[in-house]
């Protein structure tokens, strides 16, 4: 990739789910069933020239519904980094998960990247089965076919490259169509995981995370996202709140809401 530019990535926590068990987050059994809590983000990936949001978060309904608290809703999220939701002009949405999708109505003038796998899958056959359509919400599903019909969505088959130093990579697994984003810093390139990795222990250990729809594919992902990444510390997992000890926020009054990604963890 030539002529890449060099970008600001930022988690952003809206939600957090302190009840989740190590038996609810792996495929496999765990001897030690103690707490495993989940954090939720949204990322902002911006330089002089642009300013992508990765993934849109759940709203109230969603949050009543599967327990999981928000901190803040995803346009407050945004808010505390300056940008207004209704001024995004690209949302790269990694999969159609509720916590990922839920909140596709607060863009209402953004182009939507998705994969052609993801929309085929969350609006496919695949949803007659109660046990795959759990972790979608109709309502997000149908708003992005809005988006659709509307001439808001760009379709990706595979990876793409969507500005210099910023590409997709479709890694499947967890979901049909997921996948992860790699962005270029000002220390190499990191990878948003996304849920390809939903903690660290996922990729560290190789241990599938509970949710899978292709097992090979989670697996396989692993290896390709360590070799989309400049180093193990240049991976971000999508939902470990590790992530918010590891790395700094931007300024004090975002302590504990926002980290930035692009400069070097603490600890890995």
């Amino acid at each position: 990739m030539s002529g890449k530019e060099v970008h600001e990535v930022f988690a952003i926590r809206y939600a957090h789910n302190a009840k989740r068990m190590r038996a609810e987050n792996f495929v496999f059994a765990d001897a030690h069933d103690v707490p495993m809590p989940l954090d939720y983000f949204v990322w902002v990936i911006r330089n002089q020239n642009r300013t992508f949001v990765v993934d849109t978060g759940f709203g109230e309904v969603a949050s009543l519904k599967r327990g999981a608290p928000l901190l803040r809703s995803t346009t407050e999220a945004l808010a505390l980094m300056g940008i207004d939701a209704t001024k995004v002009e690209d949302v790269i949405l990694t999969h159609m998960h509720y916590d990922h999708a839920g909140g596709i109505g607060e863009f209402p003038n953004a182009t939507f990247h998705i994969q052609d796998s993801e929309m085929a899958f969350a609006t496919g056959r695949c949803m007659c089965f109660e046990a795959i359509q759990r972790p979608f919400e109709v309502e997000d599903v149908v708003a992005m076919v809005r988006k659709v019909y509307g001439g808001q969505a760009k379709f990706h088959d595979g990876d793409a490259e969507l500005a210099p130093g910023l590409s997709i990579h479709k890694i499947g697994g967890h979901s049909a169509g997921l996948m992860c984003v790699r962005v270029w810093t000002e220390r190499g390139w990191i990878v948003l995981a996304s849920d390809c990795a939903h903690f660290y222990e996922n990729i560290r250990e190789r241990k599938p995370f509970v949710i899978c729809y292709d097992l090979g594919a989670m697996m396989n992902g692993f290896n390709t996202i360590e070799l989309l990444a400049d180093s193990p510390d240049h991976i971000v997992p999508g939902h470990d709140p590790l992530v918010m000890d590891y790395y700094p926020a931007p300024s004090p009054d975002l302590e504990g809401a926002v980290v930035r990604l692009d400069v070097m963890p603490k600890t890995g």
